[in-house]
């Protein structure tokens, strides 16, 4: 975590970081449950395409989605964050979102279908 203030405007940076960043699509196919997690989350499979294969994150996501809602739904993720480990899983990607009004996350993802592990440009 930082102590950057997420209701805030971000300190300013530069294209070149934001390029260092691969934020990629990909389509869920598979998730479940992660009890063991402190917090309420889901352990997800996502396919970023042939060359980035299916990549496993831990996304706090339990109260606006259910795992058949999230199978076949495509997300946005980083990609080149080095993974964590998260209890007895292996987060190799950071899935993303934004927060509600109540600051639980809602996912970012396309509004049209686009070829798994698409690049954000």
């Amino acid at each position: 975590m930082t102590d950057i203030d997420p209701t805030g405007p971000s300190p300013s940076t530069d294209i070149e970081t934001f390029a260092r960043l691969d934020i990629r699509v990909g389509t869920v196919v598979d998730a479940r449950p992660f009890p063991a997690a402190r917090k309420p989350a889901f352990q997800l499979w996502i396919d970023f395409g042939p060359r980035i294969g299916v990549k496993r994150s831990s996304a706090q996501i339990t109260r606006h989605y259910t795992p058949d809602l999230l199978i076949g739904r495509q997300v946005c993720a980083v990609v080149n964050f080095p993974p964590r480990q998260i209890g007895p899983f292996r987060s190799e990607v950071l899935t993303l979102g934004m927060p509600d009004d109540k600051g639980d996350v809602v996912l970012i993802r396309p509004d049209q279908t686009v070829p798994d592990g698409g690049k954000l440009f």
